[in-house]
């Protein structure tokens, strides 16, 4: 007697190999065999025909670290298959965390990863200062899917060197022993490594950088070095010039994580996007890493699985925000708001009002020629023919009064990295490279803005099924990205694949009709603060530990998943 038995469907088991016809057996928390046909009772008798069955899906880069002490659902990840999340990215968390840091934390978080600090100051339960009472407090509460932390650079530096350490002043030689203690503590209570973030747009909501971006080689070394004679611990990292802001600043970071790695033997995984402003941004850094780990480093860049993009519109990210009559008409509410959005002279006002080397058209503007509207099909792979810039021209409209127009009647997406081109051939090629590992979905994370988080079904229903302007991926080869390759990173190999004896992390999804919605904009945060998901259709259920905690697309009440202490 089985507790689960999914019959009939094509297995897709995360290696890479041929899928095919098998029926999987789940007793308690386990795939415990997997046979072309089983015929045994079983409490639920799962009908997959039809349907492919896929291990959990396994994402790297998520900022829940906040969300994860009040919610148990975890979404918007865990509506398109995830059973396990990693957090603490970006060298943003919350912990360590004295009591008077928190609401400095929460500014920090709220600047860099567009999370509403009113619900995070609501919602955090804050049971905790040092990081190992972070995670006891991550263990008490039981979710959908599982989590894994890493202890960040921004919240250690606060703790540890106060407001010299936020307002990232040099640290001595007894502050960089005091964050290694720390940083070593933290992963032998179960913290999957450590992050750090050397982007220096990546700021407070009061223009503050990361505490750490500027962190010199010997503090860099230092904290790293914490982790080198533990068994375990992954660095994370985003680099210098990650956004194309420092031409020269990959090569350098490339050249510290290369020392660092063959110092330590820890593994670095940073992100790796190719910005429009510098679109040779991948090629040049994959050539440097494919060199570092030739000698020996082990250099996992993350890259990206769709092009990075803004969803721009009155009530997500606006674009004209930086305009005074625009912060005006916001104020407004229901009709009234309207009638002066849709105002002749107030449109004018705003536009005259702007500056585009301002924020955020300094990022927008350059890319209005992959700038695409929203509409009820959700494009996945748009043609610049029907970009802004490009109806512009065909209209005699200057740009920015089309893009007003266009966000006054719904929402625009604006691409401005992984598009340079106008297709995402070169991205296929970066997903296939075997240095690389795909995620930066950032779920959690963005709220006002990015849709990222719905990468999985992105990946299932462009890329596999229904990409006509290039190469398509292999739904086996897919698979593998979003499982074995980012639980193999961090040493899960419990999970990512679909064994006997492995945990029953499975999806059961009805491949043809994997369907991203267009985005909407909820307002479920504390507070009723608001935010943007893109949901999909086609998720037939997801397990959890061998429970359904998602069937048809709907949450259930099982609540499996916990924290993973023993991942890096």
């Amino acid at each position: 007697m089985y507790d689960v038995l999914i019959q009939g469907g094509t297995l897709v088991d995360g290696t890479g190999d041929a899928a095919r016809k098998a029926d999987v057996a789940i007793l308690g928390d386990k795939i415990v065999k997997i046979s072309e046909n089983i015929e045994a009772q079983a409490t639920e008798i799962i009908d997959a025909s039809d349907r492919i069955v896929t291990p959990g899906f396994v994402d790297l880069h998520t900022h829940y670290d906040g969300q994860a002490t009040w919610d148990d659902e975890m979404a918007p990840s865990s509506i398109h298959g995830v059973t396990t999340v990693i957090m603490g990215n970006c060298g943003v968390g919350f912990a360590p965390a004295k009591p008077d840091e928190h609401e400095w934390l929460i500014e920090l978080m709220e600047g860099v990863e567009d999370i509403p600090g009113s619900a995070l100051a609501e919602g955090i339960t804050w049971n905790w200062e040092s990081y190992p009472e972070y995670l006891d407090e991550l263990e008490r509460m039981p979710r959908t899917l599982d989590v894994i932390s890493h202890i960040t650079h921004g919240a250690l530096r606060g703790y540890v060197m106060g407001q010299r350490g936020a307002d990232n002043q040099d640290a001595t030689s007894t502050d960089i022993a005091a964050m290694a203690r720390f940083v070593e503590e933290a992963v032998e209570a179960g913290a999957a490594g450590f992050s750090t973030n050397r982007m220096p747009q990546h700021t407070s909501i009061h223009g503050v950088p990361v505490p750490g971006t500027f962190a010199n080689r010997e503090e860099f070394f230092g904290l790293v070095g914490a982790m080198k004679n533990l068994d375990r611990g992954v660095l994370q990292a985003i680099p210098s010039g990650a956004m194309g802001e420092h031409s020269d600043g990959p090569r350098q970071e490339i050249d510290m994580y290369r020392d660092v790695s063959l110092d330590t033997g820890v593994t670095i995984n940073f992100s790796l996007a190719a910005p429009h402003i510098q679109p040779e941004l991948c090629e040049e850094t994959l050539a440097l890493v494919e060199k570092a780990n030739a000698e020996g480093a082990k250099l996992v860049p993350q890259v990206q699985g769709r092009p990075a993009g803004l969803i721009l519109g009155w009530d997500t990210l606006n674009p004209f925000i930086a305009s005074p009559t625009c912060q005006q008409v916001m104020a407004l509410q229901g009709e009234e708001r309207k009638a002066a959005i849709n105002n002749r002279r107030t449109k004018e006002k705003i536009i005259s009002e702007l500056d585009p080397a301002g924020i955020p058209l300094n990022l927008i503007v350059p890319s209005l020629n992959c700038a695409f509207r929203v509409g009820e099909a959700f494009t996945l792979e748009p043609d610049r023919d029907h970009s802004v810039l490009a109806e512009a021209a065909r209209s005699g409209k200057a740009p920015l009064e089309l893009l007003y127009d266009w966000i006054s009647n719904g929402m625009v997406q604006v691409l401005f990295a992984g598009y340079q081109e106008g297709n995402l051939d070169p991205m296929l090629t970066w997903m296939r490279h075997p240095e690389t590992v795909v995620g930066l979905a950032d779920g959690g994370a963005h709220c006002s803005m990015v849709i990222d988080h719905s990468l999985p079904s992105f990946i299932l229903q462009h890329w596999v099924r229904d990409r006509t302007r290039g190469d398509r991926l292999g739904l086996e080869e897919a698979i593998s990205m979003l499982t074995m390759r980012p639980a193999s990173l961090y040493n899960l190999h419990d999970r990512g694949v679909l064994q006997v004896g492995k945990k029953a992390d499975v999806n059961i999804i009805n491949f043809d009709k994997i369907r991203l919605r267009t985005p909407e904009i909820i307002s479920d945060l504390p507070t009723g603060a608001s935010r943007i998901i893109q949901k999909s259709d086609g998720y037939d259920a997801t397990l959890c530990s061998g429970k359904i905690t998602f069937r048809q697309g709907l949450v259930t009440t099982e609540r499996p998943g916990c924290l993973i202490r023993d991942a890096g």
